[in-house]
């Protein structure tokens, strides 16, 4: 068990964590959450002992090893098996001495402890994590100088799950992976053998991979079973009964001052008003709930759609050199209502695929058609660097609006979601999520028919995530999603696009299809075998016809599946029509007998509730069983 004990910390002279306590059970996979800046990484510190708390203590299992991904990711001329398999300090000793050791009972005892660690089988557990994470075998042998920076990050990432520490903290993992290494990752870390904590802001990881929520809100921590969804419920009934709470407690203490301050003067009523005084202190106060308001995300509405198909590309062949193309055999169609995620791990060509359909990329072969008039707006994370630095969002903005008064230019800024108080901050001293919003709010500025997003999320909370999924569904015009967000993309799209094999085709699967071909392969569900000049491995007519004959099968099932998913809605809105109702104070004044029966409603729907998601987690486990089998 890991147990904080009234922690408290300063970054900076600002008291982040105001002493906090929580336990962990061995083998707890957590995730910690709460708002940007509100500590998390500093908790992660202070667990390491890299930063001394101001007080409390942190008790962790003897000889416990504890392991996070290192911040400098490795750039020498070691190949990636040989990074990871260093990790393992132990084996990586074992070996150096047994080519050395002379003493026959030494000899025995080393050999005895690599049997006993698996050693002889790490260099293939090292391979299948790098696999998972994207790299083939061919990378695999590769230095690791050959790497850009995210992609040696995930080398780093690599070794600390090949060390396989009691202890793993994971802050942010997801930022430097695409979908499929993310999908990889939470079946991993669901199976890890040891306790894990992760920082992360995407959602359908903290639903599927941990099993306990840690909550640090307002200085403190809170301890929540289950995932991110049940957290979230959890917390609004937790919110719910303390500000009836605190409802009920203010009334009470007006009624006792109303008293106090009636008869306090009043000779034969004095020891009554002192004995109020006495029970008003004793009563103290309810905290009030403090809510932490999320601004909401706005795109303008396109002035005029035209008509469809707004993008037409026939035969298109792209890439960056000539003779070398990226991409090929282009024939796709895009509509002015199209919502389309593109699928594929990173380095097959999405990024270039974007920037083609944008217009930064000239076809080297075939055609590509636009509709006349077509406003294209396009985000990409690289383009955070192009905001100017010591300039603040009303700057970047008014340079747009140069005609318009300060009041327009101001109302467009709070439109993109960024508070009155960082209006005339800096960009180079704003928050990634903030600096995200801005540029989000630049790219769709002139209200475009065609919105590309590439990996908008890396720097937004779970909250902001949100804002950005109701701002995209009331956007009236078309989309292109490149994310590593699952949610994001279920919520968000109704159209799949795999990049893969130099080529983007249409996916006929949906999200948990594709999710089941990348846990079941470890790997990409298609990939190319260089040394035949990349003939697919997987044959996907074939690939197609296994998971078709697979849904059939499985119907039965999903189609509970279903069922259960329709009452959970179900449930979740007659709940939140009787909360509208118990919130009103008036209820308990004018009919606390129907109040009552309102509340036990309530308690029957959300007992029924807990009892059809725990009916749902267990089909969509054995649903998942069955593609992936």
């Amino acid at each position: 068990m890991i147990t904080i004990t009234d922690i408290s910390a300063r970054v900076a002279g600002r008291l982040l964590i105001d002493h906090a306590s929580v336990s962990l059970p061995a083998g707890t996979k957590a995730g910690l959450v709460g708002k940007n800046g509100a500590g998390k990484s500093t908790l992660f510190r202070i667990i390491t002992g890299d930063l001394a708390s101001e007080s409390g203590s942190i008790s962790i299992p003897k000889n416990a090893r504890i392991g996070q991904v290192a911040q400098e990711a490795p750039g020498t001329e070691e190949s990636l098996i040989s990074i990871v398999l260093s990790a393992d300090k132990e084996r990586t000793a074992l070996l150096a001495e047994a080519e050395t050791a002379t003493d026959p009972h030494r000899i025995a005892e080393i050999q005895t402890r690599l049997a006993d660690i698996g050693a002889h089988s790490a260099e293939a557990r090292a391979a299948t994590i790098l696999s998972g994470l994207g790299f083939d075998h061919e990378a695999q042998l590769r230095p690791a100088s050959s790497f850009s920076g995210g992609w040696r990050m995930r080398v780093a990432l690599a070794s600390v799950l090949f060390a396989e520490p009691d202890l793993l903290l994971l802050d942010e993992p997801t930022n430097y992976l695409d979908l499929e290494g993310t999908l990889w990752l939470e079946d991993y870390v669901r199976r890890y053998p040891h306790t894990v904590i992760i920082i992360s802001h995407d959602r359908d990881l903290l639903n599927t991979a941990v099993n306990s929520i840690v909550h640090l809100d307002q200085k403190k921590l809170t301890f929540y079973r289950g995932g991110y969804d049940s957290f979230e419920r959890q917390k609004a009934e937790n919110d719910e009964l303390q500000m009836k709470a605190k409802a009920k407690n203010d009334a009470a203490r007006k009624h006792l001052q109303s008293f106090i301050d009636r008869f306090r003067a009043k000779a034969t009523k004095a020891k009554q008003a002192q004995s109020r005084i006495k029970a008003l202190e004793r009563m103290g106060t309810v905290a009030a709930v403090i809510e932490d308001h999320v601004h909401p995300i706005t795109f303008p509405k396109p002035e005029k759609q035209p008509a469809s198909p707004i993008v037409a590309i026939s035969g298109g062949v792209v890439g960056y050199e000539p003779g070398k193309p990226i991409l090929k055999n282009l024939n796709l169609r895009i509509d002015n209502d199209d919502r389309i995620a593109l699928l594929g791990s990173n380095g097959n060509g999405k990024s270039t695929f974007a920037k083609f359909i944008s217009g930064r990329l000239e076809a080297q072969g075939g055609q590509l058609k636009t509709a006349p008039s077509l406003k294209i707006g396009f985000f990409a994370q690289h383009q955070l660097d192009d905001l100017i630095p010591n300039e603040s969002p009303v700057d970047h903005v008014r340079r747009l609006m140069s005609q318009e008064p300060e009041a327009k230019v101001r109302a467009r800024v709070a439109q993109m979601g960024l508070a009155t108080e960082k209006m005339e901050t800096a960009a180079k001293d704003l928050s990634g999520g903030e600096k995200a919003r801005l540029l989000m709010g630049l790219a769709a500025f002139h209200a475009p028919n065609l919105l590309i997003l590439d990996e908008p999320t890396n720097h937004l909370d779970i909250d902001s995530r949100k804002a950005l999924i109701e701002a995209l569904n009331d956007y009236e015009g078309a989309v292109i999603l490149i994310s590593h967000d699952r949610h994001l993309i279920e919520a968000t799209v109704d159209r799949l696009w795999l990049v893969n094999n130099g080529t983007v085709t249409n996916f006929d699967g949906d999200m948990e299809e594709y999710r089941s071909l990348i846990i079941a392969s470890g790997k990409k569900p298609v990939e190319k075998d260089r040394s035949e000049g990349g003939a697919e491995t997987v044959n996907k007519a074939e690939q197609r016809k296994a998971a078709a004959d697979k849904r059939a099968s499985l119907a039965p099932l999903k189609k509970r599946i279903n069922e259960v998913e329709a009452l959970t809605k179900k449930l979740e809105t007659l709940i939140q029509a009787l909360d509208k109702e118990l919130a009103d104070p008036a209820l308990y004044e004018k009919a606390p007998a129907k109040a009552a029966e309102k509340a036990k409603q309530r308690g029957e729907a959300a007992a029924k509730l807990s009892e059809a998601e725990e009916q749902w987690l267990e089909l969509s486990a054995e649903y998942e069983e069955g593609m992936a089998s």
